[in-house]
């Protein structure tokens, strides 16, 4: 009975703070995206004073072609892009590192370190590396990197290439931030995944760790290759692993701000703009706090559709174990 009750004394702070700080916010947010709270003026009490109209705020969101496609659209082929090349790339360098390569840990450090930092950091970065006046392409212009552009674009082998690459508006050759939209939504994609594809190494390197060394001495006796230990009997024991990936990078992809914003600010025009900053301009620069926070109410239901389901296995499976 002791033992309990002290449990309860060191839990109830945190589940006072989380009450207060998370679930009755969230509570808050939704009310006052039910009411036409639209100016600055002082509250009376803790709720907005202004009247309830249901969801006409949630209405006007999604009759706004700036929401509704555009930053849905955005925001989908980000988060498909960035967790496609993330678990690509996190993947292949596990499956480099698992083969105790010299210099492991090295290699292993220097492929978490963007980890280490955060979005507004990547973000500046990457926004002086794809700045056609700075970066790169001030590396590569004392190379002559044009003169080889424009022999390799005028051979007539690769035309198609090319083709394909400039309706993607993927420069490979001179890399810049454009007046493209594709171009400039391609780029928020290369820094994230430049962050990102660390972490999901680490994730793939232990699972594959994880796996027991018996397990592939017995596909080396039945004489099956490398290759083939790792496609049909390693990768497949990663599927636990990827899921949570494919969770974390979604979670991290639908409510993503600080580096759109720092390297785009949304733009050319809206076209990287997503829910989060049409959320921070409708709030801080509009003054439409009601239509602000239907749109954190939005974001708040998908990133639990994405979360709710995996947390929910994980607590069956840790149930049945």
């Amino acid at each position: 009975m002791r033992g309990r009750l002290l449990t309860i004394l060191l839990l109830a702070p945190a589940a006072i703070a989380s009450l207060v700080f998370v679930y009755l916010f969230i509570a808050w947010t939704f009310y006052a995206s039910l009411t036409s709270w639209n100016a600055i003026r002082p509250l009376k009490g803790l709720l907005p004073d202004f009247p309830i109209i249901g969801l006409a705020n949630y209405q006007t969101l999604f009759a706004t072609q700036r929401f509704w496609p555009n930053d849905v659209f955005n925001t989908a082929v980000f988060t498909v892009a960035f967790i496609i090349l993330s678990v690509a790339i996190g993947l292949l360098l596990a499956i480099l590192l698992d083969q105790h390569i010299r210099g492991e840990v090295l290699f292993r450090n220097i492929f978490l370190l963007p980890m280490a930092l955060s979005f507004v950091v990547t973000a500046t970065i990457w926004a002086w590396i794809f700045n056609p006046n700075t970066g790169i392409n001030q590396l590569l212009d004392p190379l002559g990197i044009n003169a080889v552009r424009t022999g390799l674009l005028s051979f007539a082998p690769l035309k198609p290439l090319w083709d394909v690459l400039d309706f993607l508006r993927i420069d490979v050759l001179r890399l810049g931030l454009t007046t493209d939209p594709r171009a400039a939504l391609g780029a928020v994609v290369i820094a994230a995944t430049w962050q990102m594809s660390g972490f999901v190494m680490a994730m793939f390197l232990a699972g594959l760790r994880g796996v027991s060394e018996e397990l592939r001495e017995a596909a080396r006796v039945d004489g099956a290759t490398e290759r083939q230990i790792y496609v049909h009997v390693l990768i497949p024991q990663l599927r636990p692993v990827l899921v949570s990936v494919i969770v974390i990078l979604g979670y991290i992809s639908l409510k993503i701000f600080d580096l759109v914003f720092i390297m785009t600010r949304g733009g050319p025009g809206i076209a990287t703009d997503v829910p989060s900053i049409f959320m921070y301009l409708s709030a801080f620069q509009s003054q439409l706090y009601a239509l602000a926070a239907s749109i954190a109410i939005v974001m708040l239901i998908v990133s639990a559709i994405v979360v709710i389901p995996y947390m929910w296995s994980q607590l069956r499976s840790e149930g049945q174990a």
